[in-house]
């Protein structure tokens, strides 16, 4: 009869956590890029909120869970009366930046949508800078807010380069979950050990399912899937800040640890080395990559995949409107990342579904020359049968040359094309976007245009004069920079 022992040496924490520790805590953003980038990203991500105020599925999950609840300095949720706790308030801003996917976007190996973590990040600058003043003591400014985003940007979207949750049916919140904590932790006065403490517990929760966000179970859930986690970073955070105990060895622990349990089968999918099979990768140092290059949805509220592919459709609007009863089919050639996530046959059972299907993204536009919010409600959906019909024309297939230039960090494309044939057999010529408009390559046609959507959403909630007012401010960087957090909230309450 043999027995084992299991030797009790508590280890280090793992690299990959240091290494976000030492990047939030002593790291500098020098980029005047990703500053200016974190400017335009906030209005933007704010706009996209205050949009979705419009749409009652999601205003019935804000506010305090017990009604009445006075929170001393609580944290303003942009567009309502609400004063909430800084955990409450960060699901509700997640919640509302996220309902209509319509924010900025990282695509690589993971996806994910960085501008998430605005929710923790300005629920607890808004938090702590009033309870600084009523001390007498500064607030917070913008400048640290867009230096937390830039950071979380930066955590989010360099872990998703090479590590491919949804290989595993993890979800991509994860990464939101991981990021949000570092950045609040930072904001709430973390030292090294509380913030390794707050990031080891991020990993060691259960992580959410993909199942929400595919057919034939794609759901609501993922509109405010983003909320939830980074309303976690900041209870993780607190928690860690009371003195709790990290998990040193959550990452690599034989057996019990996040790469063994929830990390193992990725590499038989990525092709990687048998020697980093059940590891995280860290391909490149932390800086400000991920906000230089984040990708913005400037022309439509759609998953991105499908962004180029509805640029398409607009483009061949006109010479299809008038000829759609004609069609006999429809040919959309496009990335391997996009077949995965977003090709879709058969019925579509809420709004949730139809904006996480490429052949619908695309028919809408084609049909209508335009793709908004309100596209994708089950009334207007039930009142023009004609684009289920054109679904049903439609033929999805990879083209091998767009998969390789999406997983080329030079490039990062996100190409599609769409080519209509009519019964007569004419055609429409094949028109091919490689890079959509909210990419760096196109940002300077883009900004105008981002400004221009800020415009119309901060008008959905507010008097002209008041939309006017905060967008002056934004466009002025040296003063919105300097301005202190709870004072630029104030005028979005």
């Amino acid at each position: 009869m043999s027995t084992t022992v299991e030797r009790n040496v508590r280890p280090d924490y793992d690299e990959l956590l240091q290494g976000i520790a030492d990047y939030v805590l002593e790291g500098r953003i020098g980029s005047d890029e990703a500053f200016e980038t974190a400017r335009y990203c906030l209005m933007d991500t704010l706009g996209c909120g205050l949009l979705a105020l419009r749409f009652p599925e999601c205003t019935k999950h804000l506010g305090p869970l017990v009604e009445g609840t006075v929170v001393p300095h609580g944290a303003r949720v942009p567009g309502t009366a609400f004063r909430l706790d800084p955990v409450k308030a960060a699901w509700d801003i997640g919640a509302m930046v996220r309902w209509l996917d319509y924010n900025d976007t990282w695509l690589a190996a993971e996806w994910g949508h960085p501008s998430d973590n605005l929710g923790a990040i300005l629920a607890v600058a808004d938090h702590l800078s009033q309870k600084r003043v009523a001390r007498g003591e500064s607030p917070l400014v913008m400048r640290d807010v867009l230096e937390a985003m830039i950071q979380a940007h930066e955590i989010q979207g360099v872990l998703a380069l090479e590590n491919a949750f949804n290989r595993v049916g993890l979800d991509h919140v994860v990464l939101v979950k991981v990021a949000s904590t570092a950045v609040a932790a930072r904001l709430m006065g973390a030292d090294r050990e509380q913030l390794l403490s707050a990031l080891s517990h991020a990993f060691v929760d259960g992580q959410s399912l993909r199942t929400y966000r595919h057919a034939p179970n794609a759901g609501s859930r993922k509109s405010w899937a983003a909320g939830d986690a980074t309303s976690r970073g900041v209870r993780l955070a607190d928690i860690a800040l009371r003195g709790e105990m990290g998990i040193p060895g959550v990452l690599s622990a034989p057996q019990w640890g996040f790469h063994d349990v929830s990390f193992s089968h990725s590499c038989k999918d990525l092709a990687l080395k048998p020697e980093v099979e059940r590891r995280l990768r860290l391909p490149r140092e932390f800086g400000s990559y991920v906000m230089e290059n984040v990708l913005f949805k400037v022309a439509f509220p759609a998953e991105f995949h499908a962004q180029t592919a509805c640029e398409a459709a607009v483009a061949l609007y006109p010479e299809v409107r008038d000829r759609l009863y004609d069609v006999a089919r429809i040919v959309i050639t496009t990335q391997e990342s996009a077949i995965r996530i977003i090709s879709k046959e058969g019925s579509l059972a809420n709004p949730a579904d139809r904006d996480h299907c490429l052949q619908y993204m695309t028919a809408v536009p084609l049909a209508f020359g335009e793709l908004t919010a309100e596209h994708y409600e089950d009334d207007f959906h039930a009142a023009h049968p004609l684009i289920d019909a054109l679904r049903g024309k439609m033929e999805v297939v990879e083209e091998p040359r767009y998969s390789r230039d999406y997983l080329d960090p030079e490039k990062r494309s996100i190409a599609n094309a769409v080519q209509v044939f009519f019964a007569d057999g004419s055609a429409t010529e094949r028109v091919e976007v490689e890079y959509p408009l909210g990419h760096r390559r196109r940002r300077a046609e883009a900004l105008p245009l981002l400004e221009e959507k800020c415009r119309r959403h901060l008008s959905t909630r507010f008097p002209p004069t008041r939309a006017e007012r905060i967008l002056e401010l934004c466009r002025d960087r040296a003063r919105f920079e300097a301005m202190p957090v709870d004072r630029f909230l104030d005028l979005l309450t």
